[in-house]
């Protein structure tokens, strides 16, 4: 059959291959394709037949397969149609559908029997279970009956505690109802308990002894051993609950006592009473030995004595009970001995740190035998509480020692009043007088070598601080730490409190903020040299950290804040007395003279007290500065004043030159004393030339050049203007021009003088 499947190259029939694709056929080419096209097929025809015949067989089997299959088709499409018919006349579906479900609720009623089956179950064994535990707890099988219901816990649901339920919206409401039946027996074996643990040990306080009994009767339950009642709060979780009342009186009536007592004599004993066993502890004081004399050993070996019997007559030497009740006990007990013996024998001086030693070594034997006894944990660090304490012994000394710093400190400067006698004022003609010089009032400048009166808190101040600095030298590291500290909180005070405490007496004229400002150049130069003074003496450790340079700024800054806020104050003061004046205007009338004169005085008052405040107090340099910003206000205000006068009358200028040269008289001593600060300096210091007065007041040649042109002709004002005498008074081209109109009446001759003094000018 291959030969059936092969294509046919029509070009192999022809007779020429040499023909192009597109060239066309002629007709004895299409006969001769045609002819041999024919003998092609037949031979095809040949070999077909030949094959039909050679595989007959296979084409019959095949054949009758066919057949089978179309006959079983007609079989399998007849039954179809009869079910088919069958279907449609009684629908199966339903029948199956109805059979399922009949299926499902058999099964779920099974079900449901059988969970209710379980359920009865369980609430006739849960309910056989709180019968024995009733049986058991009227029988006196106080471990037994606390298993039960602690059993019984675990089932119904509870979690750390009785009021802690695991929430279950499905569960029936039986379980409410068991549940509390289960508090109910719970609370009731707790309160048995309870009553035989406070039966048990008891404090009697007419013998002052403690007693434990170990076989115990309570109602209808007798013969209970104290063991046993502890076996079973153990077993319930209610140990700590139910020694609480045990560790109270423990520490009320046993421990408290023995730390607080010194000496406590402690007897022990055990005995047999009419069958009853009991054990006995009496706490019996010596009323010999003074409280105050409190001996760590002493009390270390009765705490020990005390520890043993509950470790032995009490817990019976049971670890985990003698560990719950040490959690109870040792945070009240080690509160007592450190706030009743460690705290009282912690050192107050530096020659008695050594001797706190031998404490330090008696609190660690103490804690070693409370852990053997597992009264303490041995590995959580947090219950070594007294070692803790002594271990840092050396800074608790040290922080109460700095408490007492500071509060001295404190208390000083608070009850300082910052007056000095009269005898200790210094003045200012005689500043440098022996009496002076010796006062305790007064201090060498480290940096200056100049006297400074200072206040008495200042000077008590420093003596604290170089004596803490002295004791930081010669102490640990640790501990000359906070002596540094100290020292610099101590200072610092000084910048916290007298500001505070004496703030209403900075607003006003007074020795106080001259001292203030005194105290803080005084404690500026001082914490200069303090690190030059102890720095070499320091321990290694704090002489790298050990610095005091940054508070000089700060008192620095603070003195001369003191110092504007008082120049202010100051010159509002002299600017309310020269408001007085009203301008100075009409002075040629008697009143308005009157008041002039009286705010002059007024003026001159003010600045004499400044004088004699300041003068006595202050250093000379210091003095001299503020003294010539209080005058250059002074005088700058009158004479801006007398200046805006648009019409003076000639006896006008008359008492207004008598004003200005009344104020000059008077002043002329201060401003001499002035002059003379330089003067002095200037022989000290070996210098020849120092600023005169004038250069530190400008205004003062401006005001007494002014009481001049008050009484001088309009050409010798011209002149004194075309000289530049007046400009170097300070006077103006405005301020001369405005003078002149005020004065002298419009002329001819005041035209051509303002017109020289405007032409000068230029």
């Amino acid at each position: 059959m291959d030969v059936l499947f092969k294509s046919i190259d029509v070009r192999d029939l022809l007779a020429s291959r040499e023909l192009d694709d597109s060239s066309p056929l002629s007709a004895p080419d299409l006969r001769l394709l045609i002819d041999r096209l024919q003998v092609h097929s037949l031979e095809i025809k040949s070999k077909v037949h030949h094959y039909i015949l050679s595989h007959h067989q296979d084409f019959a089997s095949l054949f009758t397969q066919c057949s089978d299959a179309v006959s079983r088709s007609d079989e399998l499409f007849e039954q179809v149609s009869s079910l088919t018919r069958q279907v449609s006349e009684r629908p199966i579906d339903v029948d199956i559908r109805e059979t399922i479900d009949e299926i499902g609720r058999k099964r779920k009623e099974a079900m449901e029997k059988r969970e209710l089956l379980h359920f009865v179950r369980t609430v006739v064994e849960l309910n056989e279970q709180f019968m024995r535990f009733k049986e058991e707890l009227r029988d006196g099988e106080l471990v037994k009956a606390a298993e039960t219901i602690r059993d019984l816990k675990a089932v119904l649901r509870f979690q750390n505690g009785v009021d802690e339920v695991i929430p279950n919206e499905k569960e029936p409401a039986v379980y409410g109802l068991l549940r509390k039946e289960w508090m109910e027996c719970f609370e009731e074996i707790q309160d048995l308990l309870l009553r035989f643990m406070e039966k048990a040990v008891r404090f009697e306080q007419e013998s002052n002894c403690l007693r434990v009994i170990y076989t115990l009767d309570i109602n209808e339950v007798h013969k209970i051993d104290l063991q046993t009642v502890l076996q079973a709060m153990d077993v319930l979780g209610i140990l700590n609950y139910g020694l609480s009342k045990v560790t109270d009186m423990v520490i009320k009536n046993v421990i408290t006592p023995t730390v607080k007592i010194v000496c406590p004599l402690l007897e022990e004993t055990s005995h047999d009473t009419g069958g009853v066993s009991e054990a006995i502890l009496s706490v019996v004081s010596s009323s010999d030995v003074k409280v105050e004399n409190l001996d760590a050993d002493t009390t270390y070996s009765a705490m020990i004595q005390v520890i043993k019997f509950f470790h032995r007559s009490l817990f019976f030497e049971n670890g985990h009970w003698m560990r719950c009740f040490g959690r109870l006990t040792w945070p009240r007990m080690s509160d007592l001995i450190i706030s009743n013996l460690l705290s009282k024998v912690v050192p107050d001086s530096t020659s008695k740190i050594a001797d706190f030693q031998r404490v330090v070594k008696y609190t660690s034997d103490f804690e070693k035998s409370l852990k053997e006894m597992n009264f303490i944990s041995a590995t959580e660090n947090s219950d070594e509480r007294l070692s803790n304490f002594t271990d840092n012994v050396e800074m608790h000394f040290a922080s109460r020692k700095k408490v007492e710093i500071l509060s001295k400190a404190r208390n000083l400067l608070l009850q300082s009043d910052f007056t000095l006698p009269q005898e200790q004022t210094r003045k200012v003609a005689d500043s440098k007088d022996a009496e002076s010089a010796n006062s305790s009032h007064s201090v060498d400048l480290l940096f200056s070598s100049e006297t400074c009166v200072v206040s008495k808190a200042a000077c008590q101040l420093m003596e604290l601080v170089h004596d803490t600095l002295k004791d930081a030298c010669l102490l640990s590291e640790r501990v000359a730490l906070e002596f540094y500290h100290a020292a610099r909180d101590a200072v610092l005070l000084y910048e916290i409190v007298i500001p505070i405490k004496l703030e209403r007496q900075l607003d006003g004229i007074n020795q106080v903020a001259v001292l203030i400002h005194n105290d803080c150049i005084y404690l500026c130069q001082e914490v200069l040299g303090l690190a030059f003074e102890y720095r070499p003496d320091f321990p290694s450790s704090i002489k790298e950290i050990a610095v005091f340079v940054d508070l000089a700024p700060r008192f620095q800054l603070m003195a001369e804040k003191i110092l504007k806020r008082q120049i202010h104050v100051v010159i509002d003061n002299l600017n309310e007395a020269i408001d007085g004046a009203d301008g100075f205007q009409n002075t040629h009338q008697a009143k308005q003279y009157e008041s002039a004169t009286f705010s002059i005085e007024r003026v001159v008052f003010t600045l004499e007290k400044l004088c004699m405040i300041w003068g006595s107090l202050m250093l000379p340099l210091t003095y001299k500065r503020s003294m010539c910003l209080v005058l250059e206000a002074v005088f700058s205000r009158i004479v801006k004043d007398i200046l805006l006068l648009d019409d003076i009358a000639a006896e006008e200028t008359l008492q207004l030159q008598r004003l200005i040269q009344l104020m000059m008289e008077n002043l002329s001593s201060l401003l001499v004393s002035l002059d003379s600060i330089d003067e002095r300096r200037k022989l000290q210091e070996g210098r020849t030339h120092t600023p005169s007065i004038d250069a530190k007041i400008p205004s003062l040649k401006k005001i007494q050049k002014l009481a001049d042109l008050l009484d001088m002709p309009l050409k010798s004002i011209t002149s004194a203007w075309e000289s530049t005498e007046l400009v170097l008074c300070g006077f103006t081209l405005a301020e001369v021009e405005e003078f002149i109109r005020a004065i002298f009446a419009d002329s001819p001759l005041r035209k051509e003088c303002l017109w020289r003094i405007q032409n000068s000018s230029l």
